[in-house]
């Protein structure tokens, strides 16, 4: 694995992880699975939320390669358009936080010992994260930020969905093992204030210094 075909990759490692940790639709998922059928229901319903980034990783590949085959220019345009709505998104995030218009996950559920069922878990993680408009979004916008033009687009798209995955299931599992622990921290406003405006920041930093950057393609 050759990490060093993707451009900038500090700050994409940085980027990343923050956005993996900041508690949301995926995260609320894997606890209330965990909830549901204990630790196995929480890894395979994280295993099935990270396989489907290589759907994202995918798609975007297939964008940016026929992006790359019109001009180099167009390639430079789409980054730059990726790259404010990365700002956007940061932006609208500590607007939420301003105007209060954020707070824990509704995780209140009640442990059970629901007998496990694997198909089932993986299916909800997978078509929860594939059909998620949002996830799909942002994978167009940031990874071509990462891309490599004079490399395989699809290669390092994959390779980055893999770094992803790693980071995710790492951090999705840690949840599904510490159940109790985490429902009451991620339950907490505190703390999702707290990471939510920490996301917001790096976002609009790492947007920014992305426009601001000399092209290189």
């Amino acid at each position: 694995m050759d990490i060093s075909v993707i451009q900038n990759f500090e700050a994409f490692l940085i980027a990343i992880t923050i956005l993996t940790l900041t508690p949301g639709l995926d995260t609320a998922l894997v606890i209330r699975n965990s909830s549901r059928g204990g630790f196995s229901d929480g890894f395979l319903t994280s295993l099935g939320i990270c396989l489907g980034l290589f759907v994202h990783a995918t798609f975007s590949a297939v964008g940016i390669s026929a992006i790359l085959a019109q001009s180099a220019q167009l390639f430079s345009l789409v980054k730059m358009i990726g790259a404010g709505y990365l700002i956007w998104l940061g932006v609208m995030t500590l607007k939420g936080l301003v105007t209060g218009k954020s707070g824990g996950l509704n995780t209140n559920m009640v442990v059970s010992s629901t007998p496990l069922d694997a198909k089932r878990s993986l299916r909800e993680g997978f078509l929860s994260n594939v059909l998620n408009p949002k996830t799909a979004v942002f994978y167009l916008a940031f990874l071509p930020q990462f891309i490599n033009p004079e490399g395989s687009a699809f290669f390092q798209s994959c390779l980055m969905a893999a770094i992803h995955f790693v980071i995710a299931m790492i951090w999705q599992c840690g949840l599904a093992g510490v159940l109790t622990k985490a429902k009451s921290l991620l339950q907490s406003a505190r703390f999702t204030r707290w990471m939510e405006g920490t996301t917001g920041a790096v976002l609009v930093v790492l947007g920014i210094k992305l426009l601001i950057e000399k092209p290189q393609v």
